[in-house]
């Protein structure tokens, strides 16, 4: 198989567990059965822009060239930090893409992933959002109309639990499981105050507290490194070896572990034993 890598294409079957496929170019490689045989990814030295296809020397916001980065608002910092959304302000890169992201229904989750975590996703990215954080266990708490309200929620909460995930002991192995109603029947009441606040600041906006059960999510791994060492193709353009499992955006290789999401629109030849 020859072409751009993107992100790994993910589907929750049946008994929870996460099946995988690898996109390269227009075609998509099933991972889960090559798992215990040999896997070989060359990148051959060109990237190319996900968003215009133009090549480019750098990939910037996972796949852009630096042009792309700087104009598109999916790259836009209130992405990263969405309680920086200025499009009332009339500064937003893309009115009609925020209506159709941004102004849509968002949720505010805990997850299991190095530990509990806080995070938000829209409507349409779950479970997708916790299988690409390497989530063992989701739960969303709130549904709410706006990206920038699950920002101001998150805030919030993330002044007692995490929001970033440790990936290098996500990688490592599963965590036990957390009693994730629990926790958010604890958490809660600690933002009250401030979630009346917000209610009565943005009367024009939703926020739904969630009765939802905990979804659990497996992942296809045959064994967990001990210690993590990352594969780079900027440094080195061959990854390959036995592929052990895939957690989140990353392929577990017996030589090392690789996050595809972080090479996306990089060129490669892709073979298997």
């Amino acid at each position: 198989m020859f072409g751009t890598l993107s992100k790994l294409k993910t589907h929750l079957n049946d008994n929870h567990e996460v099946e995988y496929h690898l996109p390269v170019g227009e075609d998509r490689l099933p991972l889960n059965p090559l798992i215990g045989k040999t896997l070989t990814m060359t990148h051959t030295g060109n990237i190319f822009c996900s968003s215009c296809g133009k090549k480019t020397k750098k990939s910037y916001s996972q796949g852009h060239c630096y042009v792309c980065m700087t104009k598109l608002a999916s790259c836009d910092m209130c992405i990263m930090k969405p309680e920086t959304c200025h499009f009332d302000q009339g500064t937003c890169r893309e009115p009609e893409w925020a209506m159709s992201n941004c102004f849509v229904p968002h949720y505010v989750y805990l997850s299991n992933t190095s530990g509990i975590k806080v995070g938000i996703t829209r409507h349409s990215q779950i479970p997708t959002r916790w299988i690409d954080q390497g989530a063992t266990q989701g739960l969303p708490i709130f549904k709410v109309s706006t990206r920038k309200m699950s920002g101001l929620i998150e805030i919030e909460l993330a002044k007692f639990i995490n929001d970033k995930t440790h990936w290098q002991a996500m990688l490592k192995g599963h965590n036990d499981d957390i009693d994730l109603v629990e926790q958010a029947t604890k958490l809660i009441p600690l933002i009250e105050d401030k979630l009346q606040a917000l209610a009565s600041e943005h009367q024009d906006i939703e926020i739904e507290r969630l009765d939802a059960n905990i979804q659990a999510i497996s992942y296809p791994i045959t064994e967990f490194p001990t210690k993590v060492k990352s594969h780079n193709f900027d440094k080195v353009p061959e990854v390959t070896g036995t592929l052990q499992g895939i957690k989140g955006q990353y392929l577990i290789f017996d030589t090392g572990v690789i996050n595809i999401r972080k090479f996306g629109s990089y060129e490669v030849e892709v073979t298997h034993g």
